[in-house]
């Protein structure tokens, strides 16, 4: 993705919960971009009650996509939107603890399914 390219980010709702695909490198001017495509699309929806951002194609976060992403979780929140990250590599979780990089308005999981259980959301099956 390079800055002169136009930005579409994959922003998909499943019941109650969008969900985000962030792309494998978040540059600055597209981390913006993403920040103001989610918040648009919580604002617009009705009856959103959580937003799950998988970042596990993101090989690298640096301090300000980490930003970027936090402040996307508080963006969230203030529409009443529950934010949750899954996906994050462990070098990456690593890279941001020795950073000192907060991600305070944002939840993190392991696991798309520990997302939705932490949204309170069924995954319901065929037999």
């Amino acid at each position: 993705m390079d800055a002169s390219e136009p930005t579409y980010f994959s922003i998909l709702r499943l019941g109650a919960c969008l969900f985000v695909c962030v792309p494998p490198q978040l540059r600055d001017v597209h981390a913006r971009a993403l920040q103001e495509a989610v918040a648009r699309r919580v604002a617009a929806e009705v009856g959103v009650r959580g937003l799950i951002l998988d970042v596990s194609a993101l090989g690298i976060v640096d301090s300000y996509a980490a930003k970027v992403l936090s402040e996307i979780g508080g963006s969230a929140r203030s529409l009443g939107t529950r934010a949750i990250l899954v996906g994050l590599r462990p070098a990456v979780a690593i890279t941001l603890v020795e950073l000192g990089v907060e991600l305070g308005h944002i939840e993190t999981a392991m696991t798309l399914e520990r997302a939705m259980r932490l949204l309170r959301m069924r995954i319901v099956t065929e037999a």
